[in-house]
């Protein structure tokens, strides 16, 4: 496939004559609400004979020259979803993958709004589950409009017509006509009330392991993300905003950065400075030469520890919100169980830093940008301009990652802002220190949770009361639930894949204090709720004296799929068919995030200091039909290394209101010679595909806690892995620091080295 970023992306509208003059087919969907998704096909009126133009929901284009245009609704950061979209749409039109073109789509949330999100977004995990039916859809009444042409051409009936790779066949007769040569005469066809998709027997590209069309281009460097833009002249930004939340910009002195070679201006905007340079080394240092003083606001001694308390006295003395209630649990008699989890804030730290070109002009505003939220760019574009939306163009871009930062558009009105107060275009590129201490966080979460074991150790009562903030309730508030829900805070928690007769789900909510902003995190809910889940049932395992595959095996609901995976996951690791050397631990973790089944196993050895060594981890998915194994092999093993980096060093901790973590040497991701082999099994199924991209870093937190567990006897409540916590002999550890360092030997040395072990 040929892959195009057309920053001049024009859609058909009847106020947008120009594809009008090119000809050809548009096959356009219309959301027409309500909570069952009903997808009507629209013709707009002929302007005349030879261009007549649909109305202008397009997923498909057909042009007369031949060529297939693919607008994706779901964005491309990293996951495969333009190569996922493009083989749904292409299955069902019956072209080939390398015949296509793949256009980011523009901001418009009456065509391309996700209903599964209430907005033009991607996230969640949803791009396929949204798209299985929509763009099949697209595909199937396109190719059915183009057979009818064809079929009308030659006067026979339709049934006696096929189509592959664009081009139509009258079986009988061996005649042929390519899908340009019928683009105009089956825009004049009538749209199927509802278009017959295929039998999945027939899937010539659904269920193959297909490269990734956007592979080639970023192996060679050829493809362009945010970060890459050049326009004609553009100048380059980098910029400053104040360390503490809530804080505000007191005043600057400007006099050396001035006389820096390349700076050409200082740009003051509420809480931050931006330096304006021909490029960025400019920028940068003319930024380092700024002498800044700050208003750093109420949150100035806000901490780590603070926050920590908060959370515990909410959990304590909160109001709950009931996530889900089922039987009496209080009335329950047995052995109980408890525990309290608490887990950190964490950072997106996305491997290319938050990037945006902007050029603002009193006539309109053009904005560069990989974006999760198209639309909302062009929102916070109209607020700092005061320009109509008509007026600005949002031209989406490749994202060198995503994990939910991009869902919000708080630096893309920075750099509007910023765009506005010169006359020429800016690339404003946030440096890793700014992107890690300005990022939206992860909230930290304070979990309390029990249960009630009966004689043989199950669980016959479970409370699962959890505190932190709502992003929903910021982010779109009208979706909440009626009684103040934010069901992100009880997903994977509320729902079980085990038999408890009487369930408690609840949440205090408490909101982040002094304007700490939170967004989502890659995994959303279920990140934070399967790993407190999971662990506990471990705890519970261990307290019924059993094995914890075993004891998932007993306490497992009828649910054939859990059982599935649970099983094959049993069999692939060589659960209990082979001894554990001493300091060697397997973990479990089974869950069902985002529509989809798995069981991840996590083999490590922690040694004599504390150092966690990850040896291999075995993964098995059913994530229903599934439309290219190669990419949930892959979203999978990235996953899985992404939820291993921030249970292992990943942690925001704040002191005197601002973050103390500022770059990869203090915010750590996992290294190349610390991944361990990763298999991965994918289950046959014949059901509805479920999410993917999110569930490998679900799955990875609790597994490889319960595997530390299994290696060292200590259970991890909170996140990132303490490995002082792990050391085998803490005296003997005293004695060599000491040896070493004098200064450390007291009675809390270890815990103050904690950083030698890493």
């Amino acid at each position: 496939m040929t892959l195009r970023v057309d920053n001049q992306l024009e859609l058909p509208n009847p106020q947008r004559r120009e594809l009008i003059k090119r000809g050809g087919l548009v096959v356009a969907f219309m959301w027409l609400g309500g909570a069952s998704r009903v997808w009507g096909y629209t013709q707009g009126a002929r302007l005349d004979a030879d261009h007549p133009q649909f109305a202008p929901n397009a997923f498909v284009r057909v042009n007369t020259d031949g060529s297939v245009q693919l607008v994706m609704p779901c964005i491309e950061m990293g996951q495969g979803a333009y190569t996922g979209q493009a083989t749904l749409l292409a299955e069902e039109l019956d072209v080939g993958l390398d015949q296509i073109t793949v256009e980011h789509a523009p901001p418009n949330r009456k065509l391309y709004s996700n209903p599964l999100l209430g907005d033009q977004a991607t996230g969640g995990s949803t791009t396929i589950r949204f798209c299985w039916t929509t763009l099949r859809d697209a595909g199937a009444a396109a190719r059915a409009m183009l057979v009818t042409a064809a079929a009308q051409r030659w006067k026979v009936d339709p049934s006696q017509c096929t189509a592959a790779r664009g081009v139509v066949t009258h079986t009988a007769s061996g005649r042929t006509l390519r899908y340009g040569e019928l683009a105009n005469e089956a825009a004049k066809v009538t749209p199927p009330a509802k278009p017959t998709l295929k039998d999945p027997k027939d899937f010539q590209l659904i269920g193959k392991p297909l490269r990734r069309v956007d592979t080639p281009a970023k192996v060679d460097g050829t493809l362009p993300f945010g970060i890459d833009i050049r326009v004609p002249g553009m100048k380059v930004a980098t910029v400053q905003a104040c360390p503490t939340f809530g804080g505000t910009l007191a005043s600057v002195d400007e006099t050396r950065a001035l006389a820096i070679p390349g700076v050409l201006k200082v740009v003051k905007l509420d809480n931050a400075v931006a330096v304006i340079g021909e490029h960025f080394w400019a920028a940068k240092k003319g930024l380092e030469a700024l002498t800044i003083h700050w208003n750093k606001g109420a949150g100035a001694g806000y901490s780590t520890e603070q926050l920590y308390k908060d959370l515990a006295d909410a959990s304590e003395h909160g109001t709950p919100i009931m996530g889900r209630e089922v039987g009496q649990v209080d009335k329950v008699q047995g052995k109980l169980i408890s525990a309290t989890y608490q887990l950190p804030l964490l950072a997106h730290a996305t491997m290319e830093p938050i990037n945006t070109t902007v050029h603002v002009r009193p006539d309109g505003c053009d904005i560069w940008v990989g974006t999760q939220v198209p639309a909302r760019c062009v929102d916070v574009a109209m607020k700092v301009t005061g320009l109509p939306a008509e007026s600005i163009q949002v031209h989406n871009q490749y994202m060198g990652g995503g994990f939910g930062r991009r869902l919000f558009e708080d630096s893309v009105g920075q750099a509007v802002a910023v765009a506005r107060a010169v006359d020429y275009p800016v690339k404003i590129i946030w440096t890793r220190e700014e992107d890690i201490t300005q990022d939206r966080y992860r909230p930290a979460y304070y979990d309390r949770i029990s249960a009630t074991l009966d004689d043989k150790g199950h669980p016959i009562a479970w409370t699962d009361r959890t505190t932190g903030p709502s992003i929903l309730a910021t982010f779109a508030p009208g979706a909440m639930g009626k009684n103040g829900l934010d069901s992100d805070l009880v997903e994977c928690a509320a729902e079980l894949p085990y038999q408890i007769p009487n369930m408690r789900v609840d949440w205090v909510r408490h909101d982040m204090p002094n304007g700490i902003p939170i967004g989502w995190w890659r995994g959303v809910g279920p990140t934070h709720n399967v790993f407190v889940v999971e662990s506990f049932v471990d705890e519970l395992a261990h307290a019924a004296g059993k094995d914890p595959m075993a004891y998932r095996r007993e306490i497992l609901a009828d649910n054939p799929r859990a059982k599935a995976v649970l099983e094959l996951a049993a069999e692939k690791s060589g659960w209990g068919r082979e001894s554990v050397p001493a300091r060697h631990g397997r973990g479990i973790a089974l869950a069902a995030p985002f529509g989809s089944y798995l069981c991840v196993i996590t083999d490590v050895e922690v040694s004599p200091q504390g150092e966690v060594i990850l040896k291999r981890a075995v993964a098995v998915v059913d994530c229903g039909t599934v439309i290219n194994p190669n990419t949930v092999v892959a979203q999978i093993e990235g996953g899985v290394i992404f939820g291993w980096s921030g249970a292992m060093y990943s942690g925001i901790t704040l002191k005197d209101g601002a973050v103390v973590q500022r770059n990869f040497n203090d915010y750590r991701v996992l290294r190349l010679n610390q991944t361990p082999p990763i298999e991965v099994y994918l289950m046959p199924s014949k059901e509805t595909p479920g999410g993917i991209g999110e569930t490998g870093t679900v799955m990875a937190m609790p597994s490889l806690a319960n595997a530390i567990f299994a290696a060292t006897g200590v259970r991890l409540r909170s996140l990132p892995i303490d490995r002082s916590a792990l050391v085998q002999d803490k005296n003997a550890l005293k004695s060599v620091l000491s040896a070493a360092n004098p200064a450390s030997s007291t009675p809390d040395g270890v815990a103050g080295q904690t950083g030698i072990f890493t």
